[in-house]
């Protein structure tokens, strides 16, 4: 059985709620066998990847520089890119399903190429620019609704 890859987008910079919303997406995503894919570094990133390891889930950090040092301590696999933000790319790619929370234009841009490529986009207190974005109110909310759309595709 292929376990799903559920990408996680999101700030750098993030209030308590907003940590706290990601840290439940990663429990989640973690509770029902899938695989956390996010961008590896700090804010949104590390706390989901922090709540998915707390759940004993697996974590892959897609990280913008050149060392996979620069992952947060819960990422277990770091792929290092040395491309910047033109890592957004190979991280919506590389995952079935994107969650979005919060976020600027990083995660604008991560939904912006989600959407372009028909990979589906669950909206957590995030960008509301298209129709396409799924919204949901809950962290839990948010995987069930991931998890759907990946087994609709």
């Amino acid at each position: 059985m292929k376990r799903h890859l559920i990408g996680v987008s999101g700030g750098s910079v993030i209030t308590t709620d907003i940590k706290s919303l990601a840290t439940e997406v990663g429990r989640a995503i973690a509770k029902h066998g899938a695989i956390l894919v996010c961008g590896g570094l700090t804010g949104v990133m590390e706390s989901a990847a922090k709540g998915a390891r707390e759940e004993g889930g697996i974590t892959i950090g897609i990280l913008p520089g050149d060392f996979p040092s620069s992952a947060n301590p819960y990422i277990d696999i770091p792929i290092v890119t040395g491309m910047g933000t033109a890592r957004n790319v190979i991280l919506v790619k590389t995952s079935d399903c994107i969650i979005a929370i919060d976020g600027k234009y990083g995660t604008l841009s991560e939904v912006a190429i989600a959407l372009s490529l028909d990979i589906p986009v669950i909206g957590l207190s995030t960008w509301d620019i298209d129709e396409r974005i799924i919204k949901a109110e809950t962290p839990k909310e948010a995987v069930e609704l991931a998890l759907q759309a990946i087994n609709d595709r």
